[in-house]
């Protein structure tokens, strides 16, 4: 009976959960998605401190506040739908920012800001986030490739599931790689795409609020909000490298050739069009041998 009843409950949980979600939804501007880890804090914040000077929001956003600019599409009090100071500014987008998988009823047919970054530094970056971070996960490099959460099945699906979702509705994508070289003009794309006209001096301070050593000290002080970690450990910080193509200082030539070679067998042909624009393009020159064309 306690059984029936705690089922019943969690229903009702889930069901309320997915009503709010699902009405958030239809009032947003824009859905910022990416897979984790492909540089979606730096974008967040970048795009924070930039809607904080254009809409007059009367403060510079640090690593808590900016969830009140681009709020995670959840319920979370702090970084969730619920922190967002915007309602009553015609100037602030509202952009829910989420890692959830393709799902059309939460989605709906709102327009999508798709980040991407090569999965050769996405799998590096989580395994330093799971075993220096979290704390889930105590093996080697080589062992978390099968790991549930976070390893090559978990990205091959997401970027598998996205790639059709996106066939179907109005879109951008966007590389941590290419906005790390060409920040001005990534960003400028995004908020053409969002109906905007891009405020360029804005934009300049906002990229330089956004520099890798200024976040990484922000996050030395304050933390992420609802993580507890050892700052003081480089390999623990969500701003641990501020690197694109670093992938090599971690993995040997063995396991980055797994890594292209999972993702040449996994990935449709849509969700390698989408990584692409992360300058990774796989193909085969041989019979069983791979080799990586970098654009």
């Amino acid at each position: 009976m306690n059984t029936i009843k705690g089922f019943i409950r969690s229903f009702r949980r889930r069901w309320r959960n997915e009503r709010y979600l699902r009405s958030a939804a239809a009032h947003t501007d824009a859905f910022l998605v990416s897979y984790p880890k492909s540089g979606r804090t730096w974008l967040r914040y970048l795009l924070s401190c930039y809607f904080a000077e254009t809409a007059h929001l009367g403060f510079e956003p640090d690593l808590t506040s900016t969830f009140s600019v681009l709020p995670n599409f959840d319920r979370d009090p702090v970084r969730g739908i619920g922190a967002f100071v915007g309602r009553q500014r015609r100037h602030l987008p509202l952009i829910l920012v989420s890692h959830l998988p393709f799902d059309k009823r939460l989605f709906q047919s709102r327009p999508i800001i798709f980040l991407v970054r090569d999965p050769r530094d996405v799998f590096v970056s989580a395994y330093f986030h799971a075993t220096r971070h979290k704390h889930s996960f105590s093996g080697d490099i080589g062992a978390f490739m099968d790991e549930p959460t976070y390893g090559m099945p978990a990205l091959i699906n997401f970027l598998n599931g996205w790639a059709e979702g996106l066939a179907a509705r109005r879109h951008i994508i966007l590389s941590y790689e290419r906005m790390l070289a060409a920040p001005e003009v990534e960003v400028g794309k995004l908020i053409n795409f969002l109906g905007m006209k891009p405020e360029p001096i804005a934009l300049g301070k906002a990229i330089a609020k956004a520099s890798f050593d200024r976040m990484q000290a922000k996050e030395r002080e304050q933390g992420i909000p609802g993580h507890e970690y050892d700052r003081n450990d480089g390999q623990s910080m969500r701003m641990r490298s501020g690197k694109a193509k670093a992938y090599s200082e971690t993995l040997s030539p063995e396991q980055s050739r797994q890594i292209v070679e999972r993702c040449r067998k996994g990935l449709t042909p849509l969700a390698q069009a989408l990584l692409a624009h992360a300058d990774f393009d796989i193909r085969p020159t041989a019979p069983n041998k791979l080799e990586l064309a970098v654009a």
